[in-house]
């Protein structure tokens, strides 16, 4: 069994920064892509980084030098930092990961999902 953990979500001025951490934990034998999307009340759920396990990382283009994705293989986590919040990020964070557990194959995995409210 395999569980994605969110934390470091919460309440923050427009202008302010969060970390956003999600560890994965179980039965893995190697974990490929991993990212970080969004949903807002009303809209679709969103990528808004997503990070290879060679480091690659990709953004959209609301988040671009703002936001910066990274992972620590090691220990199975993936890191979200915002900065210069805007009130439009307004969200549930949720981390996806790409996990190989036995065989060949592996498939997407979710996290719970962490709110981050910008606000003044």
């Amino acid at each position: 069994q395999v569980q994605l953990v969110e934390s470091g979500g919460g309440l923050v001025q427009p202008g302010g920064s969060l970390r956003l951490s999600c560890a994965a934990s179980g039965s893995i034998f190697n974990i490929g892509d991993m990212g970080w999307y969004r949903q807002a009340p009303g809209k679709e759920r969103e990528l808004v980084a997503g990070i290879t396990r060679g480091g690659n990382a990709n953004y959209a283009g609301s988040v671009e030098g703002r936001f910066t994705i990274s992972r620590d293989n090691a220990k199975n986590t993936v890191f979200l930092q915002m900065n210069s919040l805007k009130t439009e990020d307004t969200a549930v964070y949720y981390c996806n990961a790409d996990i190989r557990q036995y065989g060949p194959s592996s498939r997407g995995y979710w996290g719970q999902g962490t709110q981050v409210t910008v606000s003044s």
